[in-house]
Formats: C-alpha cells, structure tokens, sequence
C-alpha cells in the first residue's frame, strides 16, 4: 500500500504500451490519483482532472475515483457514476437512467 518508485513506473511503462498497441482499446479508465498522474505526468489533484476526457497514447482517458478512496468516501460514488456514463456515452452504449438516487 504504498505509491510506486520513479523506477517502478519507468520500468513496467513499455509493457503497458505494448500490451495497449496489441489491444488497441477504445478508452481507459484511470482509477485514482496515482494512475492518473504517472500516466499523463500530472501533478493536479484526481479531484480536479475527474470527469474530463485526456489523451494518453491517442486513446481518450477518463480518470476517476480510486474504490479503495471510495469505500472512505462513499458520498463521491455519483461523480464516479457520472464519469462512467461518459464513457458508456464515448463508446456508443446505452447509458442506464438515473433510477433512484
């Protein structure tokens, strides 16, 4: 339970983009603060950059609220609901009604 070492990243980043040129997906998720700024070398808050498409790689990148930050926060699970309606919406599917709240 700890970020991981400038080593770390720098060492498994090659096999992530190999692994996405071989899988070639429509979009991303990224859980959570550490996903999201290792991945676009950001330094500006998940709170801040949650619920706005990024590019990593030429594939559109969503970041959002790690479930770990979730399980403390319950009351932040409606942005995440709301950020995984846009990426239902980016890739074409049918996004559910609000139901109950």
């Amino acid at each position: 339970n700890r970020d991981p070492e400038m080593d770390e990243i720098i060492c498994c980043e090659p096999y992530l983009l190999r692994q996405l040129e071989l899988i070639r997906p429509e979009v991303m998720v990224a859980l959570g603060r550490i996903a999201i700024q290792t991945l676009l070398r950001e330094k500006t808050a998940i709170s801040r950059m949650r619920g706005r498409w990024y590019d990593y790689h030429g594939i559109p990148l969503m970041p959002t609220f790690h479930p770990a930050y979730l399980l403390r926060n319950p009351a932040e699970k409606r942005k995440v609901w709301d950020d995984m309606q846009e990426v239902m919406r980016k890739l074409g599917l049918e996004v559910p009604s609000r139901g109950r709240e």
